[in-house]
Parts: structure tokens; C-alpha cells; sequence
């Protein structure tokens, strides 16, 4: 029935502008007024990685809750996990309004947010008073004016430490001036060295061992993304996402496409895809991968497993497609594992990287 009121309720929602829309639909979420999952996910769907098991591969990206207001709504809704964010030490605004369009015809958003978000305290409050469990992931950044971005990550691992299952290392947003330098693979390798510090501090005070995943751009040429990847590998990082919002403009033609930011959506789907199965070609498929990326159909989300995903990211296509997206999406997952005869949808990770890999970054 909540599904079906979702469904009546996103005329209204488009008739809002995407922010005033964004902020009814947590409002919802948070008096507790979403569709629930319905019962338990098949086996042949659930995911292990990290020490962790997840009921199924789709989750939440970062952007779609940034203080952690209602991941465990989230998870209700039937995700395998959530991730919360992108979070900064000190509050901050972001860059002035307008700054989040739709492009309707294409499917597609442009956001340059730049990084608006409570702070830390707000997000690390919510999480404390979280009722249930499930998969929690943080997703941190630095704010615009710090002296010290790197400092900002490493005190995102100690604060959300004991809250978070994983951390996401976001240094791929084009929203924040200069902070893709940051993948710069020196830059990259003094990051890394750094939280890395960090978490075994945390570990020789006797705290858990938490993976840290580190997000790209789609936007890195093919020299520059393997001099990434080379460092992400020396480096031991324990997963990699594929891939954040692009600069690029492929094929895009709506009345909103000058408009600055980075483009999400179906548009971004074919780049981010190609981009992922590269980082899987060239980390031989040893790091574990998050698609992410304009994923609005089964056969997207079945595309971007066997370009090498292990899990995969929603967003903009829950903007588009609502919330039975979710479950249209675990039904062609699970009717792609009975058709091929699989004993998880884990065995079908990679199968075609080689030929995605090989295709150019623009369709």
C-alpha cells in the first residue's frame, strides 16, 4: 500500500523543486512513512565481504542522506546497506541556490551541492540513536576552507569509528574546488598513509577492524586512472567506487545542461561502467567494487556485476523510477542467477569486464 502511495505521490514530488522534493521524501522516512521490504532476501543474493553479510547487493549511495538522518528507514526499505553522507568536521551550507536540476528527458541530475552537510556532530548524534541493525556506511569529505583537507578524513575515522561499518573516502566530487586533487597519486598516497595510521590506532586501543573504500571519478584518462589504481593497490585500500557524478557531457541536451555540477543518472551509466570494469581488469579483481552509476533497470544493475561489481549504488534512479525500483531490481537479479544456474550472484562478478573494458568512454 505504501509503495502504490509513493508511486501517487511522485507527480507531487516533481511538481517541487529537487531540493524541497528531496527534503519531503526524508521528512516521510523519518515519521516512518516508506514501503517496507517484504520478507527476507533470497540467499543466492547475499554478498560477503569485509566480515560482513549483505542480505542483498543494492544500496543507498552517499548524497541521499547526508547527516544521517534515516539509514535505518533506509535498510527498512529493503537495501543491503546504506551509506550516509558525504560529511564534513564543521557544518556548512554549500554553494549558493540553484544548484540540483532534473533533466527529465535524459533521466538525469546536475548537482553542484558542494558538500552541504550538518557536521559531524549532527550525523555522529543520529547514528547513535539508531533502534536497528544493518550495514552502515560514512562517507567522508573535508570542508571547502580547511587548511587541511587530509586532517578533515582522518578525523572522520576516528569520530564516526564505533557508528560506522565502513568508511567511503570521498575525494571524486567536482563540487568542492580542488578536492579531486586529492586523487592525485601522491596526494592519494599521503591520504591513504595517514587514515591508514589512523585506523590502526584504533585497532592497538582495542577497536574493531573497519574497511576503508576510497570513490573515484569518472573523469580520470586511462594513464591517469591506472596511476591511481596503482597506488589504491600498494596501499592495500579494501574497496574501491565506481564511480561518482562526471563533468562530462555525453550525449546530454536538456535545457539545464550548461548548468555546472556533475551529472548522475542514466547518461552517467555507460562511463561509469566502462570505468569500472578497468579498475577491475586492473586490480585483477582482488579489490572488491562498487558500481555505481545511472543503474534504473535489472539489466543496468546485472551490467554493472559483470563489469565487475559486488555491490552496487542507488540514487538517481530511485528519483525517476521510485521506490519499487528496488524490488524490480532484485527480481531480475534473482532470475538471472536461476537462469544461468547459479549458487550466488557473486560467480557472475566480472564475467564480462574484459569486453566493457574495452569499450570507449563514451557511447
Amino acid at each position: 500500500m505504501l509503495a502504490v502511495l509513493f508511486e501517487l505521490a511522485r507527480p507531487l514530488l516533481s511538481a517541487l523543486g529537487p531540493e524541497q522534493a528531496h527534503e519531503v521524501t526524508l521528512r516521510f522516512l523519518e515519521a516512518g512513512v516508506f514501503p517496507r521490504g517484504e520478507a527476507a532476501d533470497d540467499t543466492r543474493l547475499a554478498v560477503q565481504l569485509w566480515g560482513m553479510s549483505f542480505a542483498n547487493p543494492l544500496g543507498i549511495a552517499a548524497g541521499f542522506d547526508k547527516d544521517a538522518r534515516v539509514p535505518d528507514a533506509v535498510l527498512g526499505m529493503g537495501f543491503g546497506f546504506a551509506e550516509v553522507g558525504t560529511v564534513t568536521p564543521l557544518p556548512q551550507t554549500g554553494n549558493p541556490p540553484p544548484r540540483l536540476f532534473r533533466l527529465h528527458a535524459e533521466r538525469a541530475l546536475i548537482n553542484r551541492l558542494g558538500f552541504n552537510n550538518a557536521g559531524h556532530d549532527a550525523a555522529l548524534a543520529h547514528l547513535r540513536r539508531r533502534t536497528q541493525n544493518g550495514i552502515i556506511g560514512v562517507n567522508l569529505g573535508a570542508n571547502k576552507d580547511a587548511a587541511d583537507r587530509i586532517a578533515d578524513y582522518v578525523q572522520g575515522i576516528r569520530r564516526f569509528y564505533e557508528v560506522a561499518n565502513y568508511f567511503m573516502v570521498n575525494v571524486s566530487s567536482p563540487n568542492t574546488p580542488g578536492l579531486r586533487d586529492l586523487q592525485a597519486p601522491s596526494a592519494l598516497d599521503d591520504l591513504l598513509g595517514r587514515l591508514f595510521a589512523e585506523r590502526s590506532a584504533m585497532i592497538a586501543a582495542g577497536k574493531p577492524w573497519r574497511p576503508i573504500l576510497v570513490k573515484l571519478a569518472p573523469d580520470l584518462s586511462a594513464p591517469d586512472l591506472d596511476a591511481v589504481v596503482a597506488v589504491l593497490r600498494a596501499r592495500g585500500v579494501d574497496g574501491i567506487a565506481a564511480c561518482n557524478s562526471t563533468v562530462a557531457r555525453d550525449g546530454v541536451r536538456g535545457n539545464s545542461v550548461q548548468e555546472a555540477g556533475g551529472i548522475s543518472g542514466r547518461p552517467l551509466f555507460h562511463r561509469s561502467t566502462v570505468v569500472l570494469a578497468r579498475i577491475y581488469r586492473a586490480t585483477q579483481g582482488r579489490i572488491p567494487l562498487i558500481g555505481i552509476g545511472g543503474i534504473e533497470s535489472g539489466a543496468m544493475a546485472i551490467a554493472k556485476i559483470e563489469a565487475g561489481a559486488s555491490l552496487l549504488q542507488l540514487y538517481s534512479g530511485l528519483v525517476f523510477e521510485g521506490p519499487r525500483l528496488l524490488g524490480r531490481l532484485k527480481q531480475a537479479l534473482l532470475q538471472y542467477v536461476e537462469h544461468r544456474k547459479l549458487a550466488s550472484l557473486g560467480q557472475a562478478c566480472g564475467r564480462r569486464a574484459e569486453e566493457w573494458a574495452a569499450r570507449p568512454l563514451a557511447p
